[in-house]
C-alpha cells in the first residue's frame, strides 16, 4: 500500500460479517454483513464525517478503524502501517494514536474512578511518565476541556452529560493522539450543549492538529464541524466529497433522502439546495430529450 500525501488513514475494501443465530427449531445461523467493501481515506487534520441512519454500519466501521474488533476482509494503514499486522508495542503505540470518545459518556468511564485516574489512565497503560505528576496532569487537561481542575477526585456521576463527555475528551487527548474517532459524540446531548462539545473539538483540533472521524447521524451537526462527508447506507459507501459539495449538491438518492429530512435551521442551505435541485432536474429533462 502506497500512503497518499497528507493522508493519516487509509481504508480499503473493509468487510465485517458476523454470526447471527437463527430462529426456530433448529436454529442455524447466517452471516450478517454489516459492513460491505467499504474504502475511505482521512487527511492529516481534517475532519471526515461518516453520516448514515442507525444500523447503516458506521459504528462498526470505526471499530473496525480503532481495531476495536477484526476484519473480515480489507485493509487498513494508518501513518503508513498496516493496521491488522501490528502486534506487541507498536498495538500498544497505535492504540495511543488512535483514540475514540464514546456516544454515552457514563458508560465509557469507569464509574468507580475519579477523573484523575480515567485521564491519566492511558499513560498508565502505555507506561509512559505523567508529566508534572497526576493531579497536575488532569488539571491541565481538564482546564483545556472546559472543566474545573479543583473537580479532579470527583466521579463521573457527579457531573452532568455534558461534563462528562469532556471528561472522554480530556482521556482521549491525554496521550496526544493523531487521530480521534468521535463516535456519536454528541447524540446523546442536549442541543446547546451539543454546539459547545462541536466548538470544543474544533478549538482543540486547531490546537493539537489531529485529525477526526466524525461518526453521526444528524446531517445538522456535521455540516457545523465536517471537512469531508462519506454518506453510508446499507453497509456501503455512496457518496463521498467535500461538505458543502455533498450538502449543496448531493448526487446519491439516498444522500437527498437525509438531506431533506434535516430541520431546516439556515435559510440559505435550503436556498442553494432547491437552486441545484432544480439544475438537476432541468440537466435530466435536457438529456432526455436528447
Amino acid at each position: 500500500m502506497t500512503d497518499a500525501p497528507g493522508t493519516l488513514l487509509r481504508a480499503r475494501n473493509l468487510v465485517k460479517e458476523f454470526d447471527v443465530r437463527g430462529g426456530g427449531l433448529f436454529g442455524r445461523s447466517a452471516r450478517l454483513r454489516a459492513v460491505d467493501d467499504v474504502s475511505l481515506d482521512v487527511r492529516r487534520g481534517e475532519t471526515l464525517a461518516l453520516v448514515g441512519e442507525s444500523g447503516c454500519g458506521k459504528s462498526t466501521t470505526a471499530r473496525l478503524i480503532a481495531r476495536l474488533v477484526d476484519t473480515t476482509a480489507g485493509t487498513i494503514e494508518f501513518d503508513g502501517r498496516e493496521v491488522q499486522a501490528l502486534t506487541g508495542k507498536d498495538l500498544h503505540a497505535f492504540r495511543s494514536e488512535v483514540q475514540v470518545v464514546f456516544q454515552d459518556p457514563y458508560s465509557s468511564l469507569n464509574p468507580k474512578h475519579t477523573v484523575e485516574r480515567i485521564v491519566t489512565a492511558p499513560l498508565v497503560y502505555q507506561r509512559r511518565p505523567i508529566p508534572g505528576g497526576a493531579r497536575a496532569y488532569t488539571g491541565a487537561l481538564m482546564e483545556r476541556v472546559g472543566l474545573d481542575p479543583d473537580h479532579s477526585t470527583r466521579f463521573p456521576a457527579q457531573f452532568s452529560g455534558g461534563q462528562a463527555q469532556r471528561i472522554g475528551i480530556a482521556r482521549a487527548l491525554a496521550v496526544a493522539p493523531k487521530m480521534i474517532i468521535a463516535d456519536e459524540a454528541v447524540s446523546a446531548l442536549d442541543v446547546s450543549v451539543q454546539a459547545q462539545v462541536i466548538n470544543l473539538l474544533r478549538r482543540l483540533q486547531d490546537e493539537e492538529g489531529f485529525s477526526c472521524l466524525f461518526i453521526a447521524h444528524d446531517l445538522a451537526v456535521v455540516r457545523q464541524i465536517a471537512t469531508r462527508v462519506a454518506v453510508m447506507n446499507g453497509g456501503r459507501i455512496v457518496e463521498t466529497g467535500d461538505r458543502d459539495q455533498v450538502f449543496d449538491t448531493p448526487k446519491d438518492p439516498y444522500t437527498r433522502k437525509l438531506l431533506a429530512a434535516v430541520p431546516r435551521i439556515r435559510p440559505e442551505w435550503d436556498a442553494a439546495r432547491r437552486r441545484n435541485e432544480a439544475a438537476r432536474r432541468a440537466r435530466e429533462q435536457e438529456d432526455a430529450q436528447r
